[in-house]
């Protein structure tokens, strides 16, 4: 037996805000330093919760931006989004799909809903993480991964609970998602009550976004929009799942080195900091 990871906290969302116009989001965590060592490698989650969109003409979305230092990930829970970059990135995901972009020294992006999903409308819902990079990946070049829902291998575990494998490992099946430290990423699905236990490293940070649902956690539900965040020590982690229950779960090595954050940028010092703006500023990051 392996002994079981602490829930540590439970946060819930901050109030509903827009990102540009086309996500309606909440931010669940950010890179406070009191919050920080608990959530590294990850830096930022914010949720867009179901939402509905009518058809339009109009791009909705966020128009050209810079990023420096970490990587954002994309999860396409329902809806379509299209992303270009100054790097050569780009593509569409849908429903089911994944994009993990490599900002690292630095690029400008735009995300949009897609021409197709904002001409006939319909649900909307995302998640967008911020993944940090160590110091001596920090001004590697940028990179894009466009993953397809198709592409992702899937576990069985308990009795009635299926695992997405987005990056890391489950089982014996491997993500299609290259990271750059070590970094498990599942989506986890289930349509009647089950007890699922997810393996981990000794030392790892784990965070379980719940979706849809309920986890129940010593006989308290735990509802959609609650975000787990467990202690280091431990090697597993048992999740009582209600039925029809969607979870997103994040683990991995701690990045336990300084960080300083301006806006887009994520590096760790001030001077980095100011470097990436001047960067920016000057067009080193490039134009879309």
């Amino acid at each position: 037996m392996t002994n079981e990871k602490k829930l540590k906290m439970v946060l819930g969302p901050k109030e509903q805000h827009w990102v540009g116009d086309g996500f309606h989001v909440h931010t669940l965590v950010s890179p406070s330093p009191e919050l920080y060592p608990s959530i590294t490698p990850f830096l930022l989650m914010d949720y867009a919760p179901p939402s509905e969109f009518k058809p339009t003409s109009k791009k909705l979305g966020v128009g050209e931006h810079p990023h420096r230092g970490f990587e954002t990930v994309t999860f396409a829970i329902n809806g379509e989004v299209e992303h270009r970059d100054s790097a050569g990135g780009g593509g569409i995901i849908g429903t089911g799909d994944v994009q993990w972009m490599t900002a690292a020294s630095g690029l400008v992006h735009e995300e949009f809903h897609s021409k197709e999903f904002a001409k006939t409308g319909g649900t909307f819902e995302m998640v967008q993480l911020w993944v940090n990079l160590p110091a001596n990946k920090k001004m590697t070049p940028p990179r894009y991964q466009g993953v397809k829902n198709e592409q992702f291998p899937r576990v069985q575990l308990g009795e009635q609970t299926t695992v997405q494998v987005v990056a890391g490992k489950c089982l014996e099946k491997v993500g299609p998602c290259n990271t750059y430290t070590d970094i498990n990423v599942f989506l986890v699905d289930n349509k009647l009550k089950d007890s699922i236990v997810l393996n981990f490293k000794e030392g790892t940070n784990s965070l379980v976004l719940v979706l849809r649902g309920k986890v129940f956690n010593e006989q308290k539900p735990l509802t959609e929009k609650s975000l787990l965040i467990y202690e280091r020590e431990g090697e597993s982690i048992k999740l009582d799942l209600e039925e029809n229950t969607k979870l997103l779960v994040l683990n991995g090595d701690p990045i336990d080195e300084p960080i300083a954050t301006y806006g887009p940028f994520v590096m760790n010092t001030r001077e980095e900091l100011m470097q990436a703006v001047e960067d920016y500023q000057s067009g080193k990051m490039g134009y879309l």
